[in-house]
């Protein structure tokens, strides 16, 4: 196994912006290559840099898009669906907040909000496999995540019928996705019913172990729950199909712990940070995935309520880079050894 993990890439949706170079695809990955990335995790849901309706129906409009990126020496990593997907299941109590990730025209109508996100993420598998791509990433949605406490006591079967309604709502979906050949990572997010691997794992167990059920791991958010995130993949890494490299502390103190205490970020005992500016070990992360043969992209998401995100994008390139790790393909201490001799085996051991 001599494959390495590929890098370093960068997620465009925190960077989009009314302004040159952020307002254009071809602008922002000129932008992004003159940092030093090779490539790029691209947002489906805003139209200066991607059409999704149009990628869907046009090889034509993909292979323009790819030839865009080829022409800095960029690649395309995954299409990303995070807000389309996460309106695939909302519970009522989000409903308000979450209009805000659909067309105006579907505001106050939740129902067709919901047909409008099932299209848009399934109309990201046509585009990824016309894009020649393998995978793409996004959020399950939730409708359990506000009895994520166990007070008042839930009602039994409660998280159950949860699940079985939110495989219900995929199963269909990553249908779509096995046909087109693409795998869907989706992101082990608090806010999400997937936000650990127990969820994850009731998820794939009401999907019948659907193959193309995945996961973006993130360890940000494993930190922040104070979870082993480098065991998490000793546990998962047949499941990971991608890779977001995002940087956070946890500072409890006397006042506040996980839950932060409503803070904003800036005060939240819990908060991401710029790549290199946080408590996450990334060298024992690249270890374990190299290790397991992972090959897909480390991508830069960047989150941080201290540094400016121009900043945060010219220190993540060289940090992912400098992690990267060239995966041997002998032994350190082959210059010791000798011809494996059948015989002399068996006399070693007294037969």
């Amino acid at each position: 196994m001599s494959s390495s993990i590929k890098g370093p890439a960068i997620f465009l949706a925190q960077f989009l912006g009314d302004k040159a170079p952020f307002n254009s695809l071809p602008a922002i990955v000129e932008w992004a290559a003159g940092l030093g990335y090779k490539g790029v995790q691209i947002p489906t849901w805003d139209t200066r840099v991607f059409d999704l309706d149009k990628a869907a129906s046009s090889k034509t409009y993909c292979d323009e898009i790819a030839g865009v990126c080829a022409q800095h020496g960029v690649a395309i990593t995954e299409l990303s669906t995070h807000l389309q997907s996460q309106l695939v299941a909302v519970h009522p109590a989000y409903d308000t907040a979450f209009d805000a990730f659909a067309p105006s025209a579907l505001h106050g109508n939740p129902a067709k909000r919901q047909i409008w996100a099932v299209d848009q993420v399934t109309k990201a598998a046509k585009a990824s496999q016309h894009l020649g791509l393998t995978g793409a990433v996004g959020f399950t949605g939730s409708l359990a995540f506000p009895y994520l406490y166990p007070w008042p006591q839930r009602p039994a079967g409660l998280i159950d019928e949860a699940f079985t309604e939110l495989a219900r709502r995929w199963k269909p979906i990553l249908d779509v996705y096995d046909d087109a050949g693409v795998d869907f990572g989706f992101e082990i997010h608090p806010g999400e019913d997937v936000f650990d691997g127990a969820t994850f794992e009731r998820f794939l167990d009401t999907l019948k172990n659907h193959p193309r059920c995945k996961i973006t791991y993130d360890p940000s958010h494993f930190l922040l729950q104070q979870m082993d995130y480098l065991s998490f993949i000793n546990i998962y890494h047949d499941c990971i199909s991608a890779f977001h490299v995002k940087d956070a502390e946890f500072n409890p103190t006397g006042r506040q712990g996980v839950y932060s205490g409503y803070a904003d970020w800036t005060d939240r005992a819990g908060r991401f940070r710029s790549l290199g500016d946080g408590q996450v070990d990334f060298k024992g992360i690249f270890s374990r995935l190299t290790q397991y043969g992972f090959d897909g992209w480390a991508v830069l998401e960047w989150e941080c309520c201290l540094k400016h995100p121009e900043q945060g994008a010219a220190e993540g390139a060289p940090f992912i880079a400098d992690h990267i790790i060239r995966r041997t393909d002998k032994a350190f201490d082959d210059f010791a050894g000798g011809d494996a001799d059948p015989t002399a085996l068996r006399n070693m051991m007294g037969f």
